[in-house]
């Protein structure tokens, strides 16, 4: 039996934990350094930087309830621990580590921000043409999304390939080679 180095939570929990310092160290640049009323072009039209305070979710759809999306927040890291401890695959923790990163860094704002205490606004800086201003969290929960439904892919790929060859471990298989 081959017994793993690093346990798959422990894979999730340093992802999130850098996600979470990169999202925190870059929101604290684009405040220090950025306007709310400048865009600074990086690829033309397409992507630029601007600062944004969203007291809302994606789009600032639900600005009127911030304390709401922070008990559905806090619920959802609690949610994502828990799935991260009980991750069995590679491909699961990363994506977990991920989504759980971007989740607490967007979290921490809404709990600590102006303008308070759980109604905190999530600060953005990436603006994506006239679509919306978002930050790298919101990015690391879209690459964790990713990953598990790569995962998804390749673990459904494998399963198939195995019924093929009878369930057995490869090494087992007719010409296979250790």
């Amino acid at each position: 039996m081959k017994r793993e180095s690093v346990p798959k939570y422990a894979v999730a929990f340093v992802i999130a934990g850098l996600v979470v310092l990169i999202d925190q160290s870059t929101k604290a640049a684009a405040i220090a350094g950025l306007s709310q009323t400048e865009r600074i072009p990086v690829l033309g039209d397409a992507l630029g930087l601007q600062l944004a305070y969203n007291p809302g979710a994606v789009l600032s759809l639900g600005s009127g309830a911030t304390w709401v999306l922070t008990v559905v927040g806090v619920g959802a890291v609690a949610a994502l621990f828990v799935a991260a401890v009980r991750a069995r695959t590679t491909w699961r923790a990363w994506g977990l580590g991920f989504i759980l990163g971007g989740a607490i860094g967007n979290v921490l704002d809404r709990l600590l921000a102006p303008p308070g205490f759980g109604i905190g606004h999530v600060t953005d800086f990436l603006a994506y043409g006239n679509w919306f201003i978002g930050n790298l969290a919101d990015v690391a929960l879209a690459i964790g999304g990713v990953v598990l439904v790569i995962g998804a892919g390749v673990r459904h790929r494998a399963q198939t390939r195995n019924a093929a060859f009878g369930d057995r471990p490869d090494d087992e298989r007719e010409g296979a080679n250790g």
